[in-house]
């Protein structure tokens, strides 16, 4: 029984329809690529909170200031 946890960050307002999607894709993809039977895979999608999430060593939203601006 396969398991698959998407992390995204809880902003930006993901919907319905897209996490659907993403259930769905995820579970097909499995299904084709390895053989797996889709009425026992298992989708979970966390939204984290942004300022639970980092990269490089800094909280996303500086992460992401320091991308926009340029910055190293």
């Amino acid at each position: 029984m396969p398991y698959v946890n998407i992390k995204i960050t809880r902003e930006g307002g993901t919907t319905a329809e897209q996490k659907a999607e993403l259930i769905d894709g995820v579970t097909t993809l499995l299904a084709r690529v390895l053989n797996k039977n889709p009425a026992t895979t298992v989708v979970v999608i966390d939204e984290v909170d942004p300022d639970n999430w980092g990269i490089g060593g800094l909280p996303v939203k500086a992460f992401r200031h320091r991308q926009n601006s340029g910055e190293k």
